[in-house]
């Protein structure tokens, strides 16, 4: 699942949460969300965890953790 896919049915208020959670700020939270920015590996586990593997680190990062 895309990580806006996973905001759409989130109360508001949920990318502010998950952005001090993650510590990275609102700006690349919405380059992240509209696929503008590809995050790093670290960020990408991060995100996994969140969202508690419902954003999957292969969906996010595919060159890296593509299972073989």
């Amino acid at each position: 699942m895309t990580l806006q896919k996973w905001f759409a049915d989130k109360p508001l208020g949920s990318k502010v949460e998950m952005t001090r959670a993650l510590g990275i700020s609102k700006t690349y939270m919405s380059l992240l969300i509209s696929e503008k920015e590809t995050p790093s590996a670290a960020m990408a586990v991060l995100i996994h965890q969140y969202t508690q593997g419902e954003v999957s680190r292969e969906e996010l990062r595919p060159d890296l953790f593509m299972a073989l």
